[in-house]
C-alpha cells in the first residue's frame, strides 16, 4: 500500500523558478524572446546596415534580406503602453500618411490631379494582387477605408461646411449615415461562419474522453471515432441527406471535395477553405480585403448593408459638396465641369475629395451590384468563379451574371433565403451533444 504522504504534491521551491520583472511601457519582448526598447528600434540591426550599404555601392538587395529587414521593422514597430509597447501593424501606416498628401498635392493644379487620382486605384490595385498572390492578410485597406472616411469627414468639416451652404440637418444626416457605416462594419468584421474541428476544438475535454465505454461495456476511443458521423452532423438539414450519401454510397471524388485536409473536416454544401484566413467558411462568399475577413454565412447580410450606407452616405456628401463648391450646377455636369474651381485652393482640395469619393463609391457600386445579382440567382462569388473555370454556369449579360442552376430558387425564394442567413437551426455535432 502506498502511503498517503507519498500523494501529497511536491512544492516547488520558488527561488528555481524567478518571476520575469514587469516590463515599463516601453519595453517589450522581441520575436527572439529577448527584453528590448522601443529606443533601439534602429540599433544592432545587420541586414539593415547590409542593406543600406548595398544601397550606397549601387549594387542589388537580395529579396531575402528586404523580407527580413521588413520581418525585423514589423518586430520593432511598437508604441509605449501599459506592461509593455504594443506592436503596430506596419501595414496601417501608409494610409495615414500617403492619403493626405497625394490629395493635397492633387488639388495643386487640375493635370496633378488627374495622374494622382489615377495612379492611386492602381497602386491599390497593385498591392491587392501582390497580397493576394502571397496568400497574406493585410490591414492595409482596412486602414485604407476608414481613414479615407474619416478624412472626408474632416476635409467637409474644414472646408465645406464653414461656406454656410449646408445646414444643421444635412450635416446631422451626413454623420449619422457616417457612424452607421461603421456600426455595419464592426457587424460585418464579426465571425462569418468559421467551421470548427470537432477533435481539436477542446484538447483537454478531449484528453479526458479519450476512452469511454459503449453500451456493452467495451473500452472505445471516443472522439476520434465520432469525427466522422459529427462532423456530417455540421452539414444543414436539408443537405445532410445528400452529404452522408455522397460520402457513404462510394462517391470518392465528392467525397474528396468535400473533404478539408487543412481543417480535417468535411465541408458542409457550399462551405469552403479560406487560404488567407486558414479556416472553412459556411456559404463562403469571398475574402473581402476591406473588412479583413471572410464574408459567409453569418455576416454576409451585415457585408450588403454596410455597402448601401455607404453608397447613399457618399453619394449624399458627394452631392453637398458639390452644390457647395459649384453652385446653380447639376451634380453630374459640376462632378465634370466647375470652373475657376482651382482659384480657390479650398475648393480644390474639396473638388478632388470629391472626385477620390467618386472613384470609390464607382469601386463599391460595381461590388454592390454583383452582389445583388449574386443574391438573386442565389450563388456566391465562389461558386461563380468555378463554374467560370469548370464551364459550368449559364452566362448572362456578356458574363455580369453566371446562373449555376445549383441553388437558384426563383428571385423572391433567393431573397427569403439570404434574408434568414444564420438564424435557420442546425444539427450540433456529436461530441457536443455527448
Amino acid at each position: 500500500m502506498t502511503q498517503k504522504g507519498s500523494l501529497k504534491p511536491v512544492k516547488k521551491n520558488k527561488a528555481e523558478e524567478p518571476e520575469l520583472e514587469p516590463l515599463c511601457c516601453c519595453e517589450y519582448i522581441d520575436r527572439n524572446g529577448e527584453k528590448n526598447h522601443v529606443a533601439a528600434f534602429l540599433c544592432d540591426c545587420q541586414d539593415l546596415d547590409e542593406g543600406c550599404e548595398r544601397w550606397i555601392t549601387c549594387k542589388s538587395v537580395q529579396p531575402e534580406t528586404c523580407e527580413r529587414i521588413m520581418e525585423t521593422i514589423s518586430d520593432r514597430l511598437r508604441i509605449p503602453w501599459l506592461r509593455g509597447a504594443k506592436k503596430v501593424n506596419i501595414s496601417i501606416i501608409p494610409p495615414l500618411i500617403l492619403l493626405p498628401i497625394f490629395l493635397r498635392v492633387a488639388s495643386w493644379h487640375f493635370l496633378l490631379g488627374v495622374v494622382v487620382l489615377t495612379s492611386l486605384p492602381v497602386l491599390a490595385l497593385w498591392y491587392y494582387y501582390l497580397t493576394h498572390r502571397r496568400k497574406e492578410r493585410t490591414l492595409f485597406f482596412l486602414s485604407l477605408g476608414l481613414f479615407s472616411l474619416g478624412y472626408m469627414y474632416y476635409v467637409f468639416l474644414q472646408e465645406v461646411v464653414p461656406k454656410g451652404r449646408v445646414g444643421p440637418t444635412q450635416l446631422a444626416l451626413l454623420t449619422c449615415g457616417l457612424f452607421l457605416i461603421l456600426l455595419a462594419l464592426y457587424r460585418a468584421k464579426k465571425n462569418p461562419g468559421y467551421l470548427r474541428n470537432p477533435a481539436s476544438e477542446d484538447t483537454s475535454l478531449g484528453s479526458n474522453r479519450t476512452e469511454c465505454l459503449n453500451r456493452k461495456g467495451q473500452k472505445t476511443k471516443g472522439f476520434p471515432g465520432a469525427d466522422v458521423s459529427g462532423i456530417l452532423n455540421n452539414r444543414t438539414p436539408r443537405d445532410d441527406q445528400k452529404g452522408s450519401s455522397r460520402l457513404l454510397a462510394g462517391s470518392p471524388t465528392k467525397a474528396k471535395e468535400d473533404w478539408c485536409a487543412q481543417c480535417q473536416l468535411v465541408r458542409p454544401a457550399r462551405a469552403w477553405h479560406c487560404r488567407i484566413c486558414g479556416t472553412c467558411v459556411r456559404r463562403m462568399d469571398h475574402h473581402c480585403v476591406w473588412i479583413n475577413g471572410c464574408v459567409g454565412e453569418c455576416n454576409h447580410q451585415a457585408f450588403i448593408l454596410a455597402l448601401s450606407i455607404f453608397l447613399l452616405t457618399s453619394v449624399y456628401g458627394i452631392t453637398l459638396t458639390l452644390d457647395t463648391i459649384c453652385r446653380d450646377r447639376s451634380v453630374f455636369t459640376a462632378l465634370f465641369y466647375c470652373p475657376g474651381v482651382y482659384a480657390d485652393y479650398s475648393s480644390a482640395l474639396s473638388f478632388t475629395c470629391v472626385w477620390y469619393s467618386a472613384i470609390i463609391t464607382a469601386g463599391m457600386g460595381y461590388i454592390f451590384l454583383i452582389q445583388l445579382i449574386n443574391i438573386s440567382y442565389n450563388v456566391t462569388e465562389r461558386e461563380v468563379q468555378q463554374a467560370l473555370r469548370q464551364k459550368t454556369g449559364r452566362r448572362l449579360l456578356c458574363g455580369l451574371i453566371v446562373d449555376t442552376g445549383q441553388y437558384n430558387r426563383g428571385f423572391l425564394r433567393n431573397w427569403h433565403q439570404f434574408s434568414t442567413l444564420g438564424t435557420a437551426p442546425f444539427q450540433h455535432p456529436a461530441e457536443d451533444i455527448v
